[in-house]
């Protein structure tokens, strides 16, 4: 009888589909609001700097476009030749500091700013954004193809660019996870109904992507397994999305997630709900919007520590495939608890928002915890210059 494997220690080097990173830790992807005119900026690349210089093994640069209505704020990254010099710089930054890099592709669908980029946001199916009080198109097959091919063209471009992973944008109620919503998806044509025709899109995309890129880079997927809406995509039903796209070998790991940006934008997030950051840092009509559902919208959640782990031991259970567990990891504990549990690596946000050098703390054993305190006030910042509100700007 062989003996049990121990698990993994998360401060170690670790592959990543053909990409080696020095250590198990991913900055997830968290909107900078440091790209003026849809550029790269200097305090982009310090921002991605920092993270590098302070331990993670990959930084995730959030959220790269993949055209320009697939953007969820006006002044948002997109692709285009204007912007890959920039990212060029970017990825050298990072990649002087030993750290990997990420360039998250997404368009996002329902998510987009309809008012402010001129054009309806597509999604599954026609439906009224509350926040902006304006209806979404429902995309047609000839627009599912575009957008599959768009991120297939960016993530080439991406390899361009230094880059060595790319992450697809598979949750929060963006487009492709519209169509997964059976809430947000009432199309009665093959992109609609039972869950194979709702996931056909993320599946196509998938396989655009690989197809482009080979094995020069890693692709993830950051899949929902749950909407936190009543009616909504759930735990189950990724799961078995997430083994067909285990079977199709298009993605090299998945990154668990949760939440609707549309419906349930706290989910994901736990504690505190910043109800009043959130109106003042927005314009109106979306701040008339918050102000008129902003309670039922934005909601709180009590918080603890590695939260989504139940519903991820669920994906864990259905596929052999590397996962990426999201959600409350804020010290070498709750990383060892996911390496304990199978999970190949850990994304963390707010705690490196906090302190981008947490992990270089955790090695040299001046600190077992981020100073997160989840009031979730960082989230407004995103509108202007994502930031820990507690640490003074400069």
């Amino acid at each position: 009888m062989s003996e049990p494997q121990s698990a993994p220690d998360p401060l170690q080097p670790a592959r990543l589909g053909p990409v080696t990173l020095r250590n198990r830790v991913l900055k997830a992807a968290t909107f900078e609001g440091r790209t003026p005119k849809s550029l790269v900026s200097d305090d982009l690349i310090e921002f991605h700097r920092q993270v590098a210089a302070g331990g993670a093994g990959m930084t995730t640069v959030a959220y790269c476009a993949v055209s320009p209505d697939g953007r969820s704020a006006k002044h948002q990254l997109y692709w285009r030749p204007e912007a890959l010099p920039g990212l060029r710089r970017l990825t050298d930054a990072v990649h002087d500091e030993g750290a990997a890099v990420s360039a998250q592709l997404g368009h996002a669908g329902p998510v987009a700013p309809a008012l402010e980029l001129g054009s309806p946001a597509l999604s599954a199916s026609r439906r009224l954004h509350a926040a902006s009080m304006s209806l979404t198109k429902a995309a047609s097959a000839a627009d599912i193809d575009r957008i599959a091919r768009q991120h297939a063209e960016a993530a080439e471009k991406a390899i361009e660019c230094g880059f060595d992973a790319v992450e697809l944008h598979f949750g929060h109620n963006y487009f492709i996870s519209s169509f997964l919503s059976p809430n947000l998806n009432r199309r009665k044509d093959s992109y609609g109904g039972e869950l194979r025709n709702r996931a056909r899109p993320a599946l196509q995309t998938a396989r655009a992507v690989r197809d482009a890129v080979g094995d020069r880079i890693a692709v993830l997927a950051k899949l929902n397994m749950d909407d936190g809406a009543p009616g909504g995509f759930w735990v189950d039903e990724a799961a078995q999305v997430a083994r067909w796209l285990e079977a199709d070998g298009s993605v090299d790991a998945i990154e668990l997630t949760a939440g609707s940006s549309l419906r349930n934008p706290m989910y994901l997030f736990r504690g505190d709900a910043p109800l009043q950051e959130f109106a003042g840092a927005m314009k109106q009509p979306v701040k008339l919007g918050v102000q008129l559902v902003g309670k039922a919208l934005i909601r709180s959640y009590p918080y603890e520590d590695a939260f989504l782990l139940e519903q991820a031991r669920q994906i864990r259970a259905a596929v052999r495939l590397p996962l990426v567990l999201l959600g409350g990891i804020t010290s070498k504990e709750t990383m060892d608890l996911a390496m304990s549990e199978g999970f190949q690596f850990v994304a963390m946000a707010r705690a490196l928002l906090r302190e981008p050098d947490l992990i270089n703390r955790i090695q040299a054993g001046e600190r077992d915890k981020s100073l997160c305190i989840h009031c979730n006030k960082c989230m407004p910042t995103i509108y202007r210059r994502t930031r820990c509100v507690l640490v003074p700007e400069g």
